[in-house]
């Protein structure tokens, strides 16, 4: 019996070891569904597609394999887009499958007809029409190696006659083997490597800001911290890797940021970003700046760097080390350990502590205080844009465990339950936690259903004070008065229960902790609907003139506050490696 193209494409993802593919079926994907139906490989049912790029590229971010999703032609293709966005940002290795219309009619304005080759040209590394069955092998074989490879998102169109025929003979390619592009080791050039050491060597105070990239260098990036006294900041996506544990740190920078970090930006003679493609030029400091970073098109396009080095972080601390002269002065570091402390404790008084206390709505500080708390050492929590943002950044703990997901450099509303939908696939035992707002669970709330359909145990906790809250504190900050930010409420947990998911809804501080534990320990998919205080926004680190004036042109009524979680536990450990004479006091 001859095998079609879609065929052959679903057994070269089972021999790949593909487990999953997300997605909804439809006409035109009818080959594929069909050979998917009688293969070992697993339909996950969305409601939406874009759900289901959101979580093939979650899968594939969790597990570091190829994930795959599929939508049928015309909406179902467009429906994609946003989770392709997402997937390719973050590098994730996705094969999105988007059928066409029927081959005959391409170009004739034919129903539900687009132009996938280029409608997603710009959210994909690698996009190829199928012309014939055995011109599909090789360009499935592309599309694979160039996701593999770490080329972003892949996608291959084919129209529905395309997927049903048949190849007229065995194509060599169908049969090859595929390289894989993770961990990289990408050594430095000499003579960058040797400008950034004297650069390092001539300064007297450095500060280290590192970012995802850094995340398989952490001892390198200590032990150079160690030899220089060089205070540690790190951006949000770098968070998980470099805060834990950190001898060094001194907090985030940037919108979300906390602590000493853009002040130990600010005030060093050299400024080094390990790892990092940090986007906010403001919060960068512009003067004797070096970059290290295995994408050569990251460097100097945030701020102006003098001392370039193109490697992976791993690869070039391991190539400086031994030529860097060890510092013997600790006092700027001492200094920017202690002013974040300082900083920290500040919060605590002012912020964190009155928000423990028992008044309603719930203060979102200390939800997400206790969610921090009860939630397991290994949880994998995704976050949604916007306020849950601010709050992961701030009161989530890392342990070198936990994990963490969020729509870092795409910045998307709605990505939270469908990325953990991809997650919980992937780690089917594992704690899986969506961190919401009502908005962005609003948006793809019908995932909820997909949730359910296939049992997956996530944990939704939703942040739900009737608010777009970050695009209320952005209008605040530009001078506007906030508009259509505010909404009628709704309970979540009476949708959830409607769909037979275990449900809590959470109006009374006393009652959180018990019901965020039930959740948490339920045998099953649940969902905890806390009711938050709309009015609980957060100042950035950094004040800029033109945001002050910006509150007050609109009147501001809101309670600007920026707590902060157990971190400041870590800085105060710090603070006793400092010479006691010369430390503050806590209570």
């Amino acid at each position: 019996m001859s095998v079609t193209f879609a065929q052959q494409l679903v057994n070269k993802l089972e021999e790949l070891g593909v487990k999953r593919i997300y997605g909804l079926v439809g006409d035109s994907l009818n080959p594929v569904s069909d050979a998917v139906h009688n293969s070992s490989i697993e339909w996950i049912h969305v409601r939406n597609e874009e759900a289901a790029a959101f979580a093939a590229g979650a899968d594939s971010i969790a597990s570091g394999e190829l994930a795959v999703c599929a939508a049928s032609c015309g909406p179902g293709n467009t429906h994609l887009i946003q989770g392709l966005y997402e997937a390719n940002r973050n590098g994730a290795k996705v094969l999105a499958i988007a059928s066409h219309i029927p081959s005959l009619q391409i170009g004739s304005s034919y129903f539900q007809e687009t132009h996938p080759e280029q409608i997603f040209q710009e959210c994909s590394g690698y996009c190829e029409v199928v012309n014939s069955p055995e011109q599909g092998a090789r360009i499935l074989h592309n599309a694979i190696q160039s996701t593999l490879a770490g080329e972003g998102v892949s996608v291959l169109v084919a129209s529905g006659d395309i997927f049903a025929d048949t190849p007229a003979s065995e194509v060599p390619s169908a049969k090859s083997s595929y390289a894989r592009g993770e961990r990289k080791r990408v050594f430095p050039d000499p003579s960058e490597a040797a400008r950034l050491v004297e650069a390092i060597n001539a300064a007297e105070t450095v500060t280290l800001f590192c970012g995802y990239g850094a995340r398989e260098a952490r001892q390198e990036v200590f032990a150079l911290a160690e030899k220089i006294k060089s205070p540690i900041g790190h951006s949000f996506r770098g968070k998980m890797y470099i805060e834990h544990e950190n001898p060094y740190d001194v907090g985030m920078c940037g919108l979300l940021g906390y602590g000493a970090c853009y002040e130990a930006s600010q005030k060093a003679d050299l400024f080094i970003m390990v790892g990092t493609d940090f986007p906010y030029e403001d919060w960068l400091p512009h003067a004797n700046v070096a970059q290290i970073d295995i994408e050569g098109s990251h460097i100097g396009r945030r701020t102006t760097v003098t001392y370039p080095v193109i490697g992976d972080v791993k690869s070039v601390l391991e190539n400086i080390l031994p030529h860097v002269e060890e510092k013997t002065d600790r006092s700027f570091l001492d200094s920017m350990l202690k002013r974040h402390a300082e900083l920290l404790e500040d919060v605590v008084a002012k912020y964190t502590t009155p928000a423990t206390e028992s008044r309603t709505p719930i203060h979102p500080e200390f939800a997400a205080s206790v969610l921090d708390e009860l939630a397991a050492d290994d949880a994998y929590f995704t976050v949604d844009t916007g306020m849950c943002n601010v709050w992961s950044s701030r009161y989530l703990t890392p342990n070198g465990k936990r994990d963490e997901l969020a729509s870092f450099l795409h910045g998307t509303m709605a990505n939270a339950l469908p990325q953990a939908i991809g997650v919980q696939a992937a780690f089917p035992d594992r704690q899986v936690i969506s961190w919401s707002g009502d908005g962005g669970l609003g948006m793809l709330m019908g995932e909820l259903l997909t949730v359910k359909l296939h049992n997956l145990p996530v944990k939704t906790v939703v942040f739900n004070n009737s608010s777009l809250g970050m695009v209320k504190l952005e209008m605040l900050a530009a001078g506007f008065p906030d508009y259509e930010t505010d909404h009628a409420g709704v309970n979540f947990a009476s949708i959830a229960e409607a769909v037979g998911i275990t449900a809590f809804r959470v109006e009374d501080p006393d009652d959180l902790r018990d019901a965020l534990r039930r959740a948490l320990d339920h045998d099953g998919p649940a969902l905890v609907d806390i009711v938050t205080d709309p009015d609980a926004l957060s100042l950035p680190p950094h004040v800029t003139w033109d945001m002050m004036k910006g509150f007050t042109t609109a009147g501001v009524k809101s309670i600007l506050d920026g707590g902060v979680g157990r971190m400041v536990e870590l800085a105060r450990a710090n603070l006793r490696h400092i010479d006691a004479a010369a430390s503050i006091t806590f209570k």
